[in-house]
């Protein structure tokens, strides 16, 4: 249960745990390596790294490649992310329920955060399609902090939402975001929905896993 004293703060991945843009990140992937002429990674394989920042993603997906191999992996991946968010390709759906507890946790008094491995313009795209820019007092991205597990941005979040870390909570789908919670030292709560399985979340540090949207929500308004 959070601290009843406190500015409450809710912090929360986007891939996997707002929206599911896991197809668009496969397939852009593939794209991606095939421009550099290199061995596309399975799709399940993708999957496991969505949270990482973007070169880190990479070498995890193929640890033999050179630097200069990422780095233009990395602008392929980037350009056609952002060719097809211009031409409308993109599909990043919010899953079932996140909008109206998005509204719940704010009008309970929850302050709300953003800290994931997508870019400022991804992040601000895809907050900006759904209409909820104007829910987030805190928008932590991969441009300006260390890849996840490590706690920059969780950090730069609680400092931004003027919150104490006893009164944070991060919400993600990944090991990766149960460890930034864990370093950071703010409670985890794990997401069922997501790209980590449940048992997996709370191997590396989730205090609780939500079953569903729902569950989240009686957990973190129900139980204040």
């Amino acid at each position: 249960m959070i601290a009843e004293s406190g500015r409450r703060l809710a912090v929360f991945d986007c891939d996997g745990t707002l929206v599911d843009g896991q197809a668009d990140i496969c397939d852009t992937m593939e794209e991606a390596f095939a421009h550099a002429k290199v061995a596309s990674p399975s799709r399940d394989n993708v999957r496991r790294i969505v949270g990482l920042s973007l070169p880190v993603a990479i070498r995890e997906l193929s640890p033999g490649l050179a630097e200069e191999q990422v780095a233009t992996i990395t602008a392929a991946y980037k350009n056609a992310y952002f060719e097809r968010r211009q031409k409308g390709l993109l599909h990043e759906p919010l899953y079932d329920g996140i909008a109206q507890l998005l509204r719940d946790l704010h009008g309970a008094g929850w302050s709300l955060a953003v800290a994931t491995g997508k870019s400022d313009r991804g992040l601000n795209a895809v907050l900006a399609a759904h209409g909820l820019m104007d829910m987030f007092v805190s928008l932590q991205t991969a441009d300006r902090h260390p890849s996840k597990p490590h706690p920059a941005m969780l950090e730069a979040a609680v400092f931004e939402a003027g919150a104490q870390t006893a009164d944070t909570v991060m919400i993600g789908d990944t090991t990766f975001d149960m460890q930034m919670s864990r370093a950071a030292g703010v409670r985890a709560i794990g997401v069922a929905w997501g790209y980590h399985e449940p048992d997996e979340l709370l191997a590396t540090g989730a205090d609780m896993v939500a079953r569903n949207v729902a569950h989240l929500g009686e957990e973190l308004i129900a139980k204040i």
